[in-house]
This record gives structure tokens, sequence and C-alpha cells, in this order.
């Protein structure tokens, strides 16, 4: 008899954990989530899980309430017998603390991975992390999922003419190289460097965009400063029209005003975090279908790189 697999999703991501359940062609688990007067989180099952395949769909954007949320629903599965529990977490929060990038500070998404096995969660799946090697930190398999595969057929649907990608920094030519190399394009890159976080001192071009259709790539736009700042700075190089394309969209303080009032045609970006305003320049594109993909490859163990290859 074939194992039973479960679905659940915290408050975070019951939205998209209602497509990804929908793609998978089931529907979400029956699951309650207590909150004391001190703001205490007391989640729990009101269905068996005993002998079950538990997948639990939860992002981890700020607060970090959703992050101990999580943490207290795979411990409530695996007391309850759950054959094996794996987290989906489409966006994996503090990941970009990967390193120390200064004296006396913490390695945030080591601290992430520790609390996650520490709980006993088998599995690992997760989407365009911002640094790959954070997979590293685990002792347990962890699927990185390409959310390019769910972009590349909208930007091929707009038969650009002359296209280009760009990164807006130094750090994300990889993530950009390889997804412009499923159009056969070239790529530049905008090199900045920063007064602090989230505040850019300067930027440069290093390429040329005369007369091109810019796509910027990217795996997180927050305050949406190197992004805009980087449309404007391409627009100046001579490029023809600029268009973002980003998994997770943070979105924080000034971000939707900036982008509102940008020089941008467009934000592209996914469902890994609900958007907290309507904006008339953001195009959602779900990732439902290719998380749903992965589980069901993980159930029948079949290939996870085959989705997006």
């Amino acid at each position: 008899m074939p194992q039973q697999v479960k679905l659940f999703a915290g408050n975070a991501s019951h939205e998209l954990g209602e497509k990804i359940a929908a793609a998978y062609g089931t529907q979400l688990g029956d699951l309650s989530l207590q909150r004391f007067a001190d703001t205490e989180l007391g989640p729990s099952f009101n269905e068996s899980v005993r002998g079950c395949a538990v997948f639990l769909i939860q992002s981890t954007f700020p607060p970090a309430e959703n992050l101990m949320e999580l943490m207290l629903m795979v411990d409530a599965a695996k007391r309850a017998s759950a054959a094996s529990v794996t987290i989906v977490m489409p966006y994996y929060g503090y990941a970009r603390q990967d390193r120390k990038d200064k004296p006396r500070v913490s390695i945030g998404a080591k601290v992430v991975a520790d609390f996650i096995q520490s709980v006993g969660t088998d599995r690992l799946m997760t989407c365009d992390l911002h640094a790959g090697q954070i997979q590293g930190f685990f002792d347990i398999p962890v699927d990185h999922l390409d959310g390019s595969a769910m972009f590349v057929p909208y930007i091929k649907s707009l038969n650009l003419g002359n296209l280009i990608f760009a990164s807006p920094d130094v750090g994300g030519v990889v993530r950009t190289r390889a997804f412009a190399k499923r159009f056969g394009a070239e790529i530049v890159v905008c090199d900045k460097t920063r007064l602090r976080a989230n505040e850019i001192a300067s930027m440069q071009v290093i390429g040329d965009v005369t007369n091109q259709d810019v796509v910027l790539v990217d795996d997180i736009v927050d305050t949406a400063g190197t992004i805009c700042k980087a449309a404007e700075l391409l627009l100046e190089r001579g490029a023809r029209s600029v268009r973002a394309v980003i998994t997770h969209p943070v979105l924080s303080g000034p971000a939707h005003d900036r982008i509102r009032n940008s020089v941008l045609e467009e934000l592209v970006v996914s469902d890994t975090i609900p958007l907290r305003q309507e904006n008339p320049k953001i195009r959602v594109i779900s990732l439902a279908d290719l998380f749903a993909h992965a589980i069901r490859n993980v159930v029948t163990h079949e290939s996870i790189s085959s989705l997006f290859t």
C-alpha cells in the first residue's frame, strides 16, 4: 500500500499552500494555530498524520514568528508519528546572512539550518537561495528549486527583439548567466558599492546595453533601491526598455513607492511571499506547479533536477 501524503500550510503561506495542494491534486490538511494572550504560538493537527509523508509549507519572511510557527509544526508532526516530515520553504529567511562579512556578526542562515534540523526535519525543499552554498549548512537532503523554470515562458512570450540580461550586482552574475543561457543571450553587470545595508553609494554598468531590451535578474527585492537605480542607469546607458525578474518580493519600507515611480516596465515576481499591497507595475507568477511537481517527484523517488534542466 503506497504511503499517504499530507500537505499542510502555515499562516504565512496559506494561499500558496492551497495552490500547491490543488496542483498536486489534493487539499490542505486541517491544521489549527492557537495563539495565547502573550502571542505565544501553539499549532496542532486536527487529523491523523501517523505513518504519513507530511509536507509543511511555510515561507519564513519577517516576522520571525513564521519560522517559530514552522518549527512547532514540525515538532507536532514528529510527535504525532509522521513517517517523514519535509519542510517546503519557498522563501528561506535569513539567507542573506550567509557568511561573516565583518567582525563579530552571526551567520543567520546557519542558525536557521541548525534550527530546522534540531526539531527532526527529514528534508528541506526551497527555491532560489540567496547563495547556493547554504545547502552545505545541512546534513539532510535539500531540494533547491530553480524559479526561472516558471519565469522563462513569460519572458519568451514578450518576444523582446534585442534581449539582454543584467545582474544588479557582481554577486548575482552566476544566477543571471544561468538565466541568460536559456535564451542564448548575453549579460551585463551593474557593479555597486554600498555605504551600509540597503543604501547604495555608487553604481556603474559593465557592458553595452545600447538599444537593448534589458531584463534584470535577482533573487530578492527588499527596499527596491538597487533594482530601481540599476534600471535608471541602464536607460541612461542607452537601453530601449528595462524590466526585472525577481523571485522573492520582500518589498519592505519604501519599496512599493519606488517601484511605482521607477522607469521599470514591470517587476515580475513569484508568490513565495504574498504581496502586502497592490502595485500596477508588479506581475506575480505562481510557483505552485513547480513545488507540486517537486513534491510528487520526492514521493515517487524521481529526479528533481529534471523539472528545470
